[in-house]
């Protein structure tokens, strides 16, 4: 369950506008940026306080870390919708996690919301001098240049190693890893000029996990399917596509034609489980053949 959800329901005034509650001032927005900022914050503070939820009050950074998570794939679910609607509300859930995470470091004196809003407002500020200084830069590409150094810069001098690759974090999943990985090579310089060469490069990797596939060696199989997934990637980003998008619409759309060949399977008096490879290949044909019908004109 998300925190927004579980902290609704576990208090009675959680529906504002209603005639039979009184609330306090303080979680009163005012339809400005500023002030539903500050009644989120004062939200919280109540859930967090020592009259407060009991669910709310337990919750650690520690604990949050999965429906941090959570809310953000929600978010990007609601992207790939298009419903703006749901996108507003998905992205207000988000902002809760910020919220909490702030309302939990205020508590024993490191900072509050405040302070991770103005350290934000600070760093657009510095790593857009083409904007607030006397920098000159005219395409996305100078840009993100920029911001990379600035970003060493800010890193300053007592770090153990300044590299351009240190503030790409481990726990992001795997192929978005290796976009950033190199993103931020290209950054330097160290690119492919154009998708052609990461084409080719694909293309010889594919080569070398078959030989190491048929050598009967796992580890080089696996070591060479991870240069295979990573050569995909870097083919990807500069054709301009995100692999990690990518994989997960065609992840959607085999679950959706799977979903489609159970369901012709059924009518047809017949289970899944039933079916052998060659039976299950023809349905998934029809559910092919389906899916162009639903998409033309």
């Amino acid at each position: 369950m998300s925190t927004d959800g579980f902290a609704a329901e576990s208090h009675p005034n959680h529906q504002p506008g209603s005639d039979s509650m009184q609330l306090p001032a303080d979680v009163l927005g005012d339809g400005s940026v500023g002030g539903e900022m500050e009644a989120l914050a004062a939200v919280m503070r109540r859930l967090r306080a020592e009259n407060g939820c009991p669910w709310d009050r337990a919750q650690t950074h520690e604990t949050l870390r999965p429906y941090l998570l959570e809310e953000t794939y929600e978010v990007l679910a609601a992207i790939d919708s298009g419903d703006l609607n749901e996108l507003r509300d998905e992205l207000g859930d988000l902002l809760l996690q910020v919220v909490f995470h702030s309302q939990i470091a205020s508590e024993s004196g490191t900072f509050d919301v405040a302070d991770s809003i103005r350290a934000i407002r600070e760093k657009l500020i510095r790593r857009h001098p083409h904007i607030f200084g006397d920098r000159k830069l005219e395409t996305p590409e100078q840009v993100r240049d920029m911001w990379e150094r600035i970003k060493l810069e800010d890193k300053g001098e007592g770090d153990e190693l300044n590299s351009v690759l240190s503030g790409v974090p481990k726990v992001l999943p795997s192929l978005t890893r290796a976009f950033r990985v190199q993103e931020k090579m290209a950054g330097v310089g160290f690119d492919w000029p154009d998708a052609s060469g990461a084409l080719e490069k694909l293309a010889e990797e594919m080569n070398e996990l078959s030989e190491a596939v048929m050598s009967g060696d796992r580890a080089h199989a696996e070591e060479e399917l991870g240069d295979l997934l990573f050569s995909a990637v870097n083919a990807a980003r500069l054709a301009g596509f995100s692999a990690e998008d990518a994989l997960r619409m065609s992840t959607e759309k085999v679950i959706s034609r799977f979903q489609t060949i159970e369901t012709l399977t059924a009518a047809d008096g017949h289970s899944v489980h039933e079916l052998n490879l060659e039976e299950l290949d023809v349905y998934w044909d029809k559910a092919k053949e389906l899916e162009r019908q639903v998409r033309r004109p």
